[in-house]
């Protein structure tokens, strides 16, 4: 089930306001299609705007949706290691930490 993996705060907030929850559904999917990339580029992308952005949930949700749109373990761990020099260290070994958690579960 596609809930298996979300926070309970998460599906909270999608229960008690079910029309701001739909409208950041709609302009995630606006967002994702607004340009030339393809769905698995794209979850590759916001793989590491999520390690920068230190976002656990969100690092691990798009390394679930990066797996499922084809990309390989190897090149989302890649991910993690480009932050090294971009986001410094300590944000890589988390993002990476993340990206194995989910990597070990689905693989």
């Amino acid at each position: 089930m596609a809930d298996d993996h979300l926070p309970d705060v998460y599906l909270g907030f999608r229960e008690d306001y079910p029309n701001v929850a739909a409208a950041l559904d709609r302009l995630g999917e606006a967002v994702d299609g607004a340009g030339p990339l393809s769905e698995r580029d794209v979850r590759l992308v916001k793989l590491g705007l999520a390690v920068g952005a230190l976002a656990e949930g969100a690092v691990k949700s798009n390394a679930r949706k990066a797996l499922a749109a084809g990309a390989s373990p190897d090149e989302i761990r890649q991910v993690g290691v480009l932050a090294v020099t971009t986001c410094g260290f300590p944000a890589a070994i988390a993002g990476i930490g993340w990206i194995d958690e989910v990597l070990r579960a689905d693989g």
